[in-house]
Parts: structure tokens; C-alpha cells; sequence
């Protein structure tokens, strides 16, 4: 699990030392060494665990059909999701059991009992 990349989906293997990382950064504190540059990227998808190969020099003038496996189309450039804090409700599909929605805009009328003094002239007749 990379602490960098969150939806890391590919791991990368290092030309220098070659070690598998989930990111650069990862090697950066692993190792004892700089990350040597490369033309090829070696790449080992985490879905079908299969390696395949990327140029470099692709990388940088490609569209969105590079993004993806060639084995089994997972895509493996992901935009990361930073977690979010969160208020819900904790019950049923609201569309099938709707008692904890309530909408404010709404307003109920006034139900009359017996015990109101300002619905007596209505009960006394």
C-alpha cells in the first residue's frame, strides 16, 4: 500500500535497483540511492498482475488509451479522492421508507383537539 498515491493501481519497477514500488516517492525513502531515468517504464498492473511496458516518451503526448491495462482494461490512472466528512442518516432506501425525511418547506396544519382553548368555539358549538 503506497501512503502517497491513494488509488494506486500499478506498481513500478525501479531501473536501478530493480525493486518493485507503488510510486517514486516510495523509493525515494526505501532506498539508499536516486531513482536512475529511464526511456521504458516497467509497469506490473494490480488487478491481473501482469507486466507490461510503457515508453516514456509516449507517456508524455498520450491520450486516455494509454491510461488503461493492456491486459485486462483496468484503468490505472485514477484521479485521487480525498476522504470527505460526512452527516447522514443511517437507515432504509429513503424511496421505499421515508420516516427519518422530513421537508421543512412544508408545513402541516394544525391538528385540533380537545384539549386547545383556541379550538373550543368548534367542539362547544
Amino acid at each position: 500500500m503506497c501512503k502517497h498515491i491513494l488509488n494506486a493501481q500499478v506498481s513500478i519497477r525501479a531501473p536501478c535497483c530493480k525493486k518493485w514500488f507503488d510510486c517514486p516517492q516510495c523509493h525515494q525513502e526505501k532506498s539508499n540511492h536516486e531513482l536512475l531515468r529511464s526511456n521504458e517504464l516497467v509497469l506490473a498492473c494490480k488487478k491481473c498482475k501482469k507486466v507490461f511496458r510503457k515508453d516514456t516518451e509516449v507517456i508524455e503526448d498520450s491520450d486516455e488509451a494509454d491510461e488503461y491495462c493492456p491486459f485486462c482494461d483496468n484503468h490505472y490512472v485514477i484521479e485521487a479522492k480525498i476522504p470527505k466528512m460526512g452527516l447522514g442518516v443511517e437507515g432504509e432506501d429513503l424511496r421505499i421508507d421515508n420516516r427519518f425525511a422530513k421537508d421543512d418547506r412544508i408545513k402541516e396544519s394544525k391538528l385540533r383537539s380537545i384539549f386547545n382553548p383556541s379550538d373550543l368555539d368548534y367542539r362547544l358549538g
